[in-house]
């Protein structure tokens, strides 16, 4: 994304519908008609703006853009893409869980691989930790609280240097302890 520059663009409108594929097959944000420059040494208040089931909570309601805002965009995308849908409903279920109680029954949790895209066949190998791994950092840009989230370069970074062993069998890994908390 657009933050390592000396005026980030915060682009405010990552959704499906905007990251393209060139023909190496490496992604890339189009539609810069919500995007903005952020100006260090002035307020950033903005009017609501992007795809509703991308925008980043906080930005509903005080109207300040910044970083955060794309990290908690990209965070949903990378989700959706891990599922084949848009996680809204997931997205949902895992904020009211996490706010009754910290502790879920065994009947009520959610494995991840019953949540990935039931499409495609089960990772395995180097595949299974790569989506334990990229999961785990999606929810971590998912974070409610936008100062805990990472930076676009530190999940570049992440991304690109992914090493997690798995804890477990894929297919017993548990969902919400993907979430860090």
């Amino acid at each position: 994304m657009h933050h390592d520059h000396s005026q980030p663009i915060i682009h405010r409108g990552i959704s499906r519908n905007n990251v393209l594929l060139d023909s190496g097959y490496e992604a890339r944000v189009s539609d810069f008609g919500t995007a903005r420059l952020l100006k260090p040494d002035f307020s950033n208040w903005t009017s609501l703006a992007g795809t509703s089931g991308y925008i980043a909570p906080e930005l509903a309601y005080t109207l300040k853009v910044d970083e955060n805002c794309d990290v908690y965009s990209f965070g949903v995308l990378t989700i959706e893409v891990l599922m084949g849908i848009h996680p809204g409903d997931l997205l949902s279920y895992l904020s009211s869980s996490t706010s009754r109680t910290r502790s879920v029954s065994n009947d009520q949790q959610v494995l991840l691989k019953d949540v990935i895209d039931q499409r495609l066949s089960p990772p395995v190998s180097r595949v299974a930790r790569d989506v334990v791994s990229t999961t785990k950092l999606a929810f971590a840009c998912l974070n409610g609280n936008p100062q805990l989230r990472p930076t676009m370069g530190h999940v570049a970074h992440a991304l690109s240097h992914q090493s997690l062993l798995l804890p477990s069998l894929f297919s017993t890994i548990i969902l919400e302890e993907q979430l860090g908390l």
